[in-house]
């Protein structure tokens, strides 16, 4: 039996909160021991443009993260329930686009640092396995079209000034 016997696709549409927040979960977990022990040795291997970013992400607390991570989560229940339960597509699928993308930066990192980053087992043990799957049902049931894809892919770069301002909050609720 292929696991599309045992799972509708509104079932796999809303296993992706559970898939965003372990991946998110790894992230929050680790991201600030591990830059307090990896941060000095690491930052000669970041390229020019990555500098800022890498020092800004050198300072963040895990509950500053967390807070971001949350201001995501408030969006995507919404945007996943008008997926699943009345069949508005276009912020979901552009959404999980920039989660199955979102897994190469994590991979990249990885592999231009030469080092584990937070998020990188999840993100290729949970968000890539979900994200193909995902795309694989929305077609395989008619729920999407490969232009459907296309076209609201896109869409996921709407999520970027929230994931922004979410750390801007967290700096903002969780002082250094």
């Amino acid at each position: 039996m292929l696991m599309d016997d045992y799972l509708s696709l509104n079932a796999v549409v809303w296993l992706f909160l559970a898939a965003f927040m372990i991946h998110d979960f790894e992230e929050i977990i680790f991201v600030e021991s591990w830059m307090n022990r990896n941060y000095a040795r690491l930052r000669p291997r970041v390229p020019g443009p990555g500098q800022k970013l890498f020092k800004d992400m050198s300072n963040v607390k895990s509950s500053q993260f967390a807070v971001a991570v949350f201001v995501e989560f408030i969006l995507f229940i919404p945007v996943t329930y008008l997926a699943a339960e009345r069949g508005i597509w276009a912020l979901f699928i552009g959404f999980n686009a920039l989660l199955f993308v979102h897994v190469f930066t994590h991979l990249g990192q990885s592999v231009l640092l030469r080092s584990y980053t937070p998020g990188v087992v999840t993100a290729v043990a949970v968000s890539l396995p979900y994200s193909v799957y995902l795309f694989y049902r929305l077609l395989r049931d008619g729920a999407a079209t490969w232009q459907d894809l296309l076209t609201c892919a896109p869409l996921g770069l709407l999520l970027l000034p929230v994931v922004l301002a979410g750390h801007k909050l967290g700096k903002k609720v969780v002082p250094d």
